[in-house]
């Protein structure tokens, strides 16, 4: 009791007074989910604390999106069950900051940095831009060095990079959770910050379950917002994942972001925009929506400055399976690299169901040996091979010797199958990978 005691005085005593006087403003209108409010000059990102007149009751915060005609356009991060017209709403906090700290690690948080796994409250008295701190585009260091996943697929024929930034994409069900739940637990970093925004929330007691027990749990820091939640807090629990992240990279920490899911990120900034009056442009995502994606990507990465990084993994559903899907297409063409599961592979038992061929790591030729990228490239071209003539075979329509390319990939078929699959307690660290794939391979 006397050691939280002491700890509250001694956060007040490094807080600045603010003596000036509050503004206040009141309800005017509320309309589906935005909400009007007079008399308050708060800037966009800003909190505010609407005051529902009832002792005890639950709390209503909202959040400025915007301004139209001298009022100020809010979004409650709730239901709006107690809300009426003429409540007294107060601006609260730092607009536009988010607190971030060592403290965090060890612990799960909502979008707002309470704790949301029983433990005491959470007293980090640094803070962080919401939207980051903005660089240069030459003080991003190059990728150079190989990050271990601990995926044996993913460490021999895609090798990640520190501070690369790469796209799970999958249709629902595959197994994308399961993959990031594996490389969550295997990948060598210093620090590992999880954003699960948007999904289900037994999926979220799970992985706290799994990842906040013994020594895991030092490096770890997870922020959940299930998908039961209004768009703009699953907005910023993406955020805080990334400026948490963004404040361990600047201490020169090897930072490992994972956010689950990238989609339903787009989705929460969609219902933003199209609240806002935004026009849908791309199968009903506004430009705003797709836009967000990129200013969350860009925001991972090498520092020069402190030489920490961020290597950022993101996992995108393509809804209906559909690889053209805005978001997916956007994702693509921002990432460093993508990893692509099938669907058919899954069906047939092969976990995780990398699609090796559809695959890329754009950085794997510059951080690997070249006998690793040949071998990668053969390894592509035997699984090709054998793919695009697998129901051939299967009739007994192929006659062996036709193509030596193939006669190859179906003596291996076997093994190749083996290599990209893995139990989720296997670890396979890179150079074991890059071993285990030269003695498959050979020297051919």
């Amino acid at each position: 009791m006397l050691k939280e005691l002491d700890r509250v005085l001694d956060d007040l005593s490094v807080t600045p007074l603010n003596c000036a006087p509050r503004r206040f403003g009141r309800i005017t209108a509320c309309d589906g989910g935005l909400i009007e409010a007079s008399g308050l000059t708060v800037p966009i990102g800003g909190l505010c604390r609407i005051d529902a007149g009832r002792s005890g009751g639950p709390e209503l915060m909202a959040e400025v999106i915007g301004f139209r005609n001298g009022r100020t356009l809010m979004m409650l991060l709730g239901d709006a069950v107690l809300l009426r017209p003429g409540l007294v709403v107060r601006p609260e906090g730092r607009p536009g900051m988010v607190p971030v700290g060592p403290e965090f690690l060890g612990r799960a948080v909502d979008a707002m940095g309470q704790p949301i796994d029983g433990g005491p409250p959470i007293r980090a008295l640094a803070d962080w831009p919401a939207n980051g701190r903005r660089t240069g585009a030459l003080d991003r260091a190059s990728v150079r060095v190989p990050f271990d996943t601990g995926i044996r697929a993913l460490n021999a024929l895609t090798t990640f990079g520190v501070g690369q930034r790469v796209g799970i994409m999958a249709g629902s069900g595959v197994g994308k959770s399961v993959l990031i739940d594996m490389i969550a637990r295997w990948a060598v970093a210093d620090v590992v910050v999880v954003g699960l925004i948007g999904e289900r929330a037994r999926e979220v007691s799970d992985f706290v379950g799994r990842h906040m027990q013994g020594d895991a749990a030092r490096r770890t820091c997870v922020v959940a917002v299930p998908a039961d939640h209004a768009a703009n807090v699953r907005l910023r629990g993406a955020l805080l994942a990334t400026s948490l992240a963004e404040h361990f990279r600047s201490a020169g920490l090897k930072v490992l972001l994972i956010q689950d899911s990238l989609t339903r990120i787009a989705h929460a900034a969609r219902e933003i925009g199209i609240l806002l009056g935004e026009p849908g442009a791309a199968r009903g995502y506004p430009p705003s929506a797709l836009n967000t994606i990129g200013k969350l990507v860009e925001r991972a990465g090498n520092s020069a400055a402190s030489g920490g990084s961020i290597t950022g993994l993101y996992t995108v559903l393509a809804d209906g399976d559909d690889q053209n899907d805005p978001v997916v297409d956007t994702a693509r063409s921002i990432l460093d690299g993508h990893i692509v599961l099938s669907r058919d592979l899954a069906q047939r038992g092969q976990y995780p169901a990398i699609d090796i061929g559809a695959s890329l790591s754009r950085v794997m030729t510059d951080i690997v040996p070249p006998q690793q990228a040949i071998q990668a490239r053969r390894f592509r071209a035997l699984v090709s091979a054998y793919e695009s003539n697998r129901d051939l075979v299967l009739m007994g329509a192929y006659r062996a010797g036709a193509d030596p390319l193939l006669d190859r990939g179906i003596a291996l078929a076997p093994a190749l199958s083996a290599f990209l699959s893995q139990e989720m307690g296997e670890c396979v660290p890179l150079p074991a990978a890059a071993q285990q794939l030269a003695t498959l391979i050979g020297h051919e």
